[in-house]
């Protein structure tokens, strides 16, 4: 399959430290991927990277075959990139239907003149009602997003992603802080969209849902990349299971 998302040799350091070293993967047209891996492993880096958030020291990133290097984060996303980000920042006193309105009129400020001459807002609440149904939260449009719980305020954000029209879609821990039913109702989601042809790069630490949604993985530790390929695949991968038995045991020792 052709790829639509390009990494190659992306290295990333701060001050002395190598967060992330000589990382390359492709993501093809329509895949759901996995990008996953232990905490610290260099996940939210390379999603930074890709975004234009950090500048990588050495490497590549394109998409659609075009060079995202040295490109501000609003060029990539007018290029077809959409993030919807860990730790969500709704306007809080503006209801969900306002929320991704807001966002629908993303092309209206290409320019100062289109901005000026665009102020009709029909259009931008059709097309994020249709939005807001897709995510399943229609029924809540009209609340505010500080009187909504977790769950539907990440619904919210993905939504408000999706009316950029990526090409790519990028989900950073979607399903962080949601209950097991939660999670898993907007991990079908995301199937959902991905059945819709879009192509979505999951980063996630619940390795149930990923393991059931996505249809390949691609593994991070300590900055490189150890492991690529399906899910049953990459996790029995004895370098994949010592990664994340290693993390556990961390994790139980300063407990």
């Amino acid at each position: 399959m052709t790829a639509i998302l390009r990494i190659s040799g992306v290295t990333v350091c701060f001050g002395g430290v190598t967060a992330v070293d000589d990382v390359s993967f492709d993501v093809a047209a329509g895949e759901l991927l996995g990008l996953i891996g232990p905490n610290g492993a260099g996940k939210t880096t390379i999603m930074r990277s890709i975004t234009g958030i950090v500048k990588p020291d050495r490497g590549k990133i394109e998409l659609n075959g075009e060079r995202l290097n040295g490109y501000p984060t609003h060029r990539r996303v007018r290029l077809g990139l959409a993030i919807s980000q860990q730790l969500v920042r709704p306007f809080r006193e503006m209801t969900l239907l306002d929320n991704v309105s807001f966002a629908t009129g993303y092309k209206k400020t290409e320019g100062p003149m289109r901005a000026f001459f665009s102020v009709a807002r029909k259009s931008n609440r059709e097309r994020a009602r249709d939005l807001l149904e897709l995510v399943g939260i229609t029924a809540q449009r009209e609340l505010m997003a500080s009187q909504v719980p977790l769950g539907v305020v990440k619904r919210m954000e993905v939504a408000r992603a999706l009316a950029l029209d990526p090409k790519v879609l990028l989900l950073d821990e979607p399903l962080a802080g949601l209950n097991s039913k939660e999670a898993g109702k907007l991990a079908d989601t995301v199937v959902t969209l991905n059945e819709r042809s879009l192509t979505v790069v999951l980063i996630e630490h619940n390795l149930s849902e990923v393991m059931r949604v996505c249809s390949r993985l691609v593994v991070l530790d300590n900055g490189r990349k150890i492991g690529d390929g399906s899910p049953k695949i990459v996790m029995d991968d004895p370098l994949v299971r010592t990664a994340y038995l290693g993390a556990m045991e961390n994790q139980n020792a300063t407990a």
